[in-house]
């Protein structure tokens, strides 16, 4: 950024005082608290021209009619990137992590747990992305009639998991014919993903229909029914948002609004989720940088988690722009190590 160029020692070190400071209390911040605070041994003159140059550059400003100053998103993202300090997770906090995302074989509980663990330990609003379904496995499928066109689809995906759904079929199948649509189907597509599935069905079904019998025709169609997108499950878990309410920076009634028709509808956080799993490590979106205008006032700190060495989804926390990042980050950034540990049945050492 070239604001570092422009920066000298003195100027950083001061900046890095005000948006601590800041974060601290959540007061704007005065020359004459600088001055008491500072190991620099500088004036409140000095310090006024210095923060007059931050402000010139824009990296703090005045809020309304207050003597003292606040981090602009630019500021905040300068000290988020060349100034901050992380600090290591307390062992208890470790400790707790570790316990609390190896007890389940669920991936729906451990994924819950790990939204619930970062809310709970930020007093912020934790969000885990599911794993992608493209990456899920099919290992068997089941048909039990339930009644008339009803049918009870039971898929294991993965090592353990346990999937049930309820399709209605265009006709009536004896139990011999679901176990032999079940049968094609397990020994046709059984170890592929199902995404991989999902496409292949529709070409199956695309392809000239008189060189496949009625009966793989049908398994085929019940299979594209049990695999359809429609069957997705929410695709993350959020936990904590009315945490959000305690912050007074977004308690206005209008942020709280959109804030929460955000979280309700879904596809813009979703999209803003997806873009983190294209990037290692953590990520920090600051106030309007994330592009999705019920996230100006909001932070977003973000790590993908990984299953077999591929990246599957994202995890993070949403508070305020003065948030704790040399906190937030590593609890981050260790969740998401431990919940990828969690879902790998061939891991054993998560750190």
């Amino acid at each position: 950024m070239g604001n570092t160029q422009v920066l000298n020692e003195r100027s950083l070190q001061l900046l890095k005082m005000l948006v601590e400071r800041y974060i601290n209390d959540g007061q704007p911040v005065g020359s004459r608290a600088l001055s008491k605070d500072s190991d620099l041994n500088l004036s409140p003159a000095t310090i006024r021209n210095v923060m007059a140059d931050l402000e010139d550059l824009g990296l703090v400003h005045s809020p309304h009619t207050s003597a003292g100053r606040v981090p602009t998103v630019s500021g905040y993202r300068l000290f988020v990137d060349t100034l901050l300090t992380v600090k290591p997770l307390e062992s208890k906090d470790l400790t707790l992590l570790h316990q609390s995302l190896s007890v389940s074989e669920d991936t729906g509980d451990v994924i819950g747990v790990a939204s619930r663990l970062l809310s709970e330990l930020t007093q912020m609003a934790g969000v885990v992305t599911l794993p992608k379904r493209e990456l899920v496995c099919l290992r068997h499928i089941e048909f039990l009639s339930l009644s008339h066109t009803r049918v009870l689809v039971i898929f294991v995906t993965n090592e353990q998991e346990v999937h049930n759904k309820i399709i209605h079929t265009s006709k009536v199948f004896s139990p011999a014919e679901l176990q032999q649509a079940a049968n094609y189907l397990n020994s046709i597509y059984s170890g592929r993903s199902l995404d991989a599935i999902r496409k292949a069905v529709l070409k199956d079904l695309q392809e000239d229909q008189e060189r496949v019998s009625q009966g793989m025709l049908d398994a085929v169609k019940m299979a594209q029914l049990a695999f359809d997108h429609s069957n997705k499950k929410d695709d993350y878990v959020l936990t904590g948002e009315t945490n959000l309410m305690g912050f007074s920076e977004l308690s206005d009634m209008d942020r709280l609004k959109n804030l929460f028709e955000a979280f309700s509808q879904k596809q813009g956080v979703i999209h803003l989720l997806d873009q983190c799993m294209k990037a290692d490590g953590v990520q920090i979106f600051i106030g309007e940088e994330s592009g999705y205008r019920a996230f100006d006032h909001c932070s977003l700190v973000t790590s993908s988690y990984s299953v077999s060495d591929e990246v599957v989804g994202v995890l993070g926390v949403i508070g305020p722009t003065r948030m704790a990042y040399e906190k937030i980050i590593p609890y981050v950034d260790v969740t998401a190590k431990l919940l990828g540990a969690a879902l790998n049945p061939k891991s054993t050492t998560p750190l």
